[in-house]
């Protein structure tokens, strides 16, 4: 049986430790990840926590509705058991009516059919074997760059947070995220939660790029990178991403690019070895 309960009614221990504990876990649907990143946000709830969905929710000029929030990719069904298309389209279905219209990501394991869905795109890289071994899977551009000396510059691995937003908010002016969205940030960056990662690089005392990256379960998430003109001369980027695959080489983790549809971006990412994993986007709208 599927119930849902409103922010107020979850058990956010029984919540929290499905999505921790499946298996195909996204820290996006932890608790305090969603008090952070969403205005409000409920669950449908099955079999005392096996199965959990969180429903990010929003009511504007009096419509009840289900939507996407900024900085989260995939949500979804998420459970320690297996998850089949049947129980995706149970959860569906069990979303209340009064939500007139339900915009939502679901995350890679949610495999399902549906009119009303169509598939992204993402990129991930496992680093599962040596810095030496990943490297050897970049393409010929990526290993040129990382071959290279790269110039006379520091990192802060416990960067700044008035650093890396002023940085932000200066790329910001080229653009124009949603306000929201920002401030949403400013949120997440000043939670102080030990899973929130920022670094700052820094070029004659100059702040020229940052990155927020995300440590979960089994995934680090390359969720805000941001660069200068004078970074990306610098080859900071690609920097950035060789200093993560090296801290994390021969784990478990799985490094998550967090995209992307947009081509140039996804070529950076695939430059690296990553290989492309599909997630969903299901839209449907209810006003009739």
């Amino acid at each position: 049986m599927i119930k849902y309960l409103t922010r107020n009614k979850i058990d956010i221990d029984k919540y929290d430790a499905c999505i921790s504990n499946s298996i195909n876990s996204r820290i996006y649907a932890s608790s305090w990840y969603l008090d952070i990143i969403t205005d409000d946000w409920d669950a449908l709830i099955m079999d005392d926590y096996t199965f959990v969905m969180p429903l990010p929710r929003r009511k504007k000029y009096g419509l009840n509705y289900i939507y996407l929030p900024s900085w989260t990719q995939q949500l979804g069904v998420f459970s320690n058991s297996e998850i089949d298309e049947k129980i995706i389209l149970n959860f569906l279905s069990k979303i209340p009516k009064k939500y007139l219209l339900v915009d939502c990501f679901l995350n890679s394991g949610n495999k399902f059919s549906s009119e009303n869905v169509i598939k992204r795109i993402n990129y991930i890289l496992p680093l599962n074997t040596d810095f030496k071994s990943i490297k050897k899977s970049y393409n010929k551009n990526r290993k040129r760059i990382s071959n290279k000396e790269f110039g006379d510059f520091r990192i802060e691995k416990n960067g700044n947070i008035d650093a890396f937003l002023e940085l932000y908010m200066n790329q910001e002016l080229n653009f124009k995220t949603h306000k929201d969205s920002v401030e949403k940030l400013k949120k997440l960056v000043n939670s102080n939660n030990e899973l929130v990662h920022i670094w700052n690089v820094f070029k004659d005392e100059e702040i020229i790029a940052g990155l927020v990256w995300l440590k979960s379960k089994n995934r680090i998430t390359y969720l805000v990178p941001i660069s200068s003109d004078k970074g990306k001369n610098e080859n900071i980027p690609t920097f950035l991403v060789n200093e993560l695959i090296n801290e994390f080489q021969n784990s478990d983790y799985i490094l998550d690019f967090e995209g992307s549809m947009v081509d140039g971006v996804a070529k950076f990412y695939k430059s690296f070895g990553a290989i492309k994993e599909e997630y969903y986007f299901f839209k449907q709208k209810r006003l009739f």
